[in-house]
C-alpha cells in the first residue's frame, strides 16, 4: 500500500490561503493590465492624449490584423524570434563553457578577467560598423550582435555562481582524494544550477536586446525593421504594434525558462 500523507488542519488551513493568494495574484494581474488598456483607450478617444502619438489598444489591434491579412506579421516574428532564439543558445552555451574553463584555470581567470569587464561595459552599438564589415548585412550580423550582447553577462554570471561553491564541500572532497573534475561533476555544476536559472534569465532579456538592436543597424525584415521603418514614415500604431508583439515574444520566452526553474526546483525535492 501507498503511503499517505497526512496533513493536520493547521497546514490544509496554510495551503487553502496560499492557494487563495496566488489566485488573487493572477487576477489581480489581468485586471491592472485590463484596467491600464482601458483607461488608455479612453484617453485617446477623447483626445486627453494625441492619438496620433501615442496610439491606442484599437488602433494597435486593427494594425495587428492588417499585418496578419497581409501575411507579414507571422514572416517578421518568425525572422526575429529564430535570431534571437539562435543568440541566445550560442551565448548561453558558450557563456557557461567558458566560465567553465576560467573556475578551472586560476591564471587564465585572473588573466583575463578585467578584459570581460571591461567588455561588459562597453556599448555594443559601438561596435555595429565592424559587425557589418565582417559579417555582412544579414542575419549573421544580427545573430552575432545578440551573442556579442550576451555573451559576457553569461560568462560573469556563471562564473559567480562557480566560484560560490562552498568552501568547506570542496575542500572535504579535496581531503578525499576526489580530483577536479570530481569536484566540478560532483559538486560545482550541481550547486551552480541556480546561477545557471539566474543566467537564463538575464540572457533572455540580453538576447532581445542584441536582435533588436542589431535589426535597428542592418535588417531588412523583423521586429526591429518594422520599428524603424514605422519611426521614419511616422507610422506610429505600427511602432506600438511592433513594440507590443515583442513584449509577447519577450514574456513567453521568460515564462519558458520559468518553468523549467520550476521543474527543476521539483526534481530536487
Amino acid at each position: 500500500m501507498k503511503n499517505k500523507t497526512v496533513y493536520s488542519q493547521e497546514h490544509l488551513l496554510y495551503l487553502k490561503k496560499t492557494k487563495r493568494r496566488n489566485l488573487f495574484v493572477f487576477l489581480a494581474r489581468f485586471a491592472v493590465f485590463g484596467l491600464l488598456l482601458a483607461v488608455w483607450e479612453l484617453a485617446a478617444s477623447l483626445e486627453w492624449v494625441n492619438p496620433f502619438i501615442t496610439s491606442s489598444p484599437s488602433r494597435i489591434g486593427k494594425t495587428l490584423a492588417d499585418l496578419y491579412k497581409s501575411g507579414s506579421l507571422f514572416h517578421h516574428v518568425g525572422i526575429t524570434l529564430g535570431e534571437t532564439l539562435l543568440g541566445f543558445f550560442i551565448a548561453v552555451a558558450a557563456g557557461y563553457l567558458i566560465a567553465l574553463l576560467l573556475w578551472w584555470s586560476e591564471i587564465f581567470r585572473r588573466v583575463s578577467e578585467p578584459y570581460f569587464v571591461i567588455l561588459n561595459a562597453l556599448p555594443k552599438i559601438a561596435l555595429g560598423p565592424l559587425i557589418i564589415i565582417w559579417f555582412g548585412t544579414g542575419s549573421k550580423a544580427i545573430v552575432s550582435m545578440t551573442v556579442l550582447v550576451g555573451l559576457i553577462v553569461a560568462i560573469l554570471n556563471m562564473l559567480g555562481g562557480f566560484m560560490a561553491t562552498d568552501e568547506n564541500k570542496l575542500l572535504l572532497l579535496k581531503s578525499m582524494g576526489a580530483s577536479k573534475l570530481q569536484i566540478l561533476l560532483k559538486l560545482v555544476v550541481p550547486s551552480s544550477l541556480p546561477a545557471l536559472i539566474s543566467m537564463l534569465k538575464i540572457s533572455v532579456g540580453m538576447a532581445w536586446i542584441g536582435s533588436i538592436m542589431g535589426e535597428y543597424i542592418v535588417s531588412k525584415a523583423g521586429i526591429g525593421y518594422l520599428i524603424v521603418y514605422g519611426g521614419q514614415v511616422f507610422k506610429l500604431d505600427l511602432v506600438m504594434a511592433s513594440v507590443f508583439v515583442l513584449c509577447v515574444l519577450a514574456a513567453g520566452m521568460y515564462a519558458i525558462v520559468a518553468l523549467i526553474e520550476k521543474l527543476v526546483i521539483k526534481n530536487e525535492k
